[in-house]
């Protein structure tokens, strides 16, 4: 079994309050959980309104799998039409 953790930093340069920020998240997260069956969450920068820090987790029994997938989640966060910039990605395979 594989476990892939990728942590990407985002930048909302248009953003002026944490309530909107909360609304560009949970449409990110939302699409990206439904749309590759990945575990996505906030996991740092919650009190900065113009950063995020999302985390991706998907398991696998094949690591080559479970780096395509996180690298898909990356394209098509940088590729999409959201209100944000990829600051920094870092993708992570555990075997267990």
């Amino acid at each position: 079994m594989n476990v892939g953790v990728c942590k990407i930093r985002l930048r909302l340069p248009e953003n002026l309050s944490l309530k909107g920020k909360r609304r560009v998240l949970k449409s990110i997260t939302s699409r990206i959980s439904n749309k590759f069956n990945v575990s996505v969450a906030e996991v740092d920068d919650h009190d900065l309104w113009q950063l995020a820090t999302l985390g991706v987790c998907c398991v696998s029994n094949d690591g080559r799998f479970t780096n395509q997938v996180l690298s898909k989640v990356v394209d098509f966060i940088a590729n999409g039409r959201f209100e944000v910039e990829l600051l920094d990605y870092e993708i992570e395979l555990l075997p267990v």
